[in-house]
């Protein structure tokens, strides 16, 4: 194993009740990257970051950390890594303050130093005088800066990132975006799970995808996107708009991609495209065409064509509050 590499999984494989939630995933983080690891409800996710930090064991393959075997248990690395979970574990009953000089003392940091730590990292997060309040009664927001913060109380070397901004508001979530970048660039290695594929898009070096307990693409961003420069594509806002005449459409026009989702269609084209039979065709089908408008390529773009599953569409799976395996 190369020097540079932070985490490795090797033939990772896990059950429930019979039921294969994870099958057969290699891949491996390097040092100081921030890895993104994205997929559908139900893709793995959860099960796999589990299996790293320790709150799994996988029933075959092996987890490499830091070099240290931890494929039955991460206690020999314990001390490298950090882990903030999607939801918060900290003591509503404590200030934020006592949370983080509690999560220090876990970690054997002596009291002065735990104190010092838990002061810095207070000021560094903008929670000075949130941190003499009781963790039960902060914002989601406040609530998830304070949970990494424990994370990190122990300055590990890789970090480990659930869904860190899901339910969080636009402010909020852009300011744990910039925490998140800041200790990237301190050289904090981070594994990545996110719902938001444009977060991802934003955040990470190289990007895995998960469908079904198995990955379909490791790439960095910029490979990911290489293919789909030159894709032309459209939203049209409509009004009488039905899911069945994605297949009307795709017979008329074969050389264009259609998806349709709630009042929105999607077109997508290697070739420019002629809105106006277009237009005429949705009108003879008592489609009326009441916006156009062109889309740059991204990343969700690469995730519908690996997946076939909208972005929008897990997005509002973890809206829901539905737990992946």
């Amino acid at each position: 194993m190369k020097e540079k590499t932070a985490i490795k999984a090797s033939g990772l494989v896990k059950d429930f009740d019979g039921i294969r939630a994870v099958a057969g995933v290699d891949f491996e983080v390097f040092k100081g990257e921030l890895f993104g690891f994205l997929g559908p409800n139900g893709a793995g996710k959860t099960t796999v970051i589990n299996m790293l930090t320790g709150l799994a064991r996988p029933d075959e393959g092996d987890i490499i950390i830091g070099g240290i075997n931890c494929t039955r248990g991460v206690g020999a690395a314990q001390h490298l890594i950090g882990v903030v979970p999607d939801e918060s574990n900290l003591y509503p009953e404590l200030t934020g303050f006592e949370n983080l000089c509690f999560c220090a003392a876990l970690y054997g940091l002596e009291k002065n130093k735990r104190q010092e730590r838990a002061q810095k990292l207070l000021e560094e997060f903008g929670l000075v005088q949130a941190g003499k309040r009781k963790f039960g009664g902060y914002s989601k927001g406040m609530k998830r800066k304070l949970t990494i913060a424990a994370g990190i109380i122990h300055t590990p070397d890789i970090l480990f990132l659930d869904e860190p901004t899901t339910g969080i508001d636009v402010a909020g979530a852009r300011q744990l975006r910039e925490i998140i970048s800041r200790l990237h660039r301190s050289g904090t290695t981070i594994f990545l799970t996110t719902h938001y594929i444009e977060e991802a898009e934003r955040l990470c070096e190289r990007i895995a995808f998960i469908v079904s307990g198995k990955i379909v693409k490791i790439e960095t961003v910029q490979q990911l996107l290489e293919p789909i420069q030159d894709k032309k594509i459209l939203e049209l806002s409509c009004e009488g708009l039905a899911d069945a005449i994605a297949d009307d459409l795709s017979a008329a026009f074969p050389d264009f991609k259609f998806f349709v989702s709630g009042k929105g269609l999607r077109l997508e084209s290697r070739d420019p495209v002629n809105l106006a039979p277009l237009i005429r065709f949705l009108e003879n089908h008592g489609i009326l065409v009441r916006e156009a408008r062109r889309i740059r390529p991204s990343l969700e773009d690469v995730f519908m064509n690996l997946t076939g599953i909208e972005a929008d569409t897990m997005k509002r799976e973890k809206g829901k509050g539905g737990k992946q395996q």
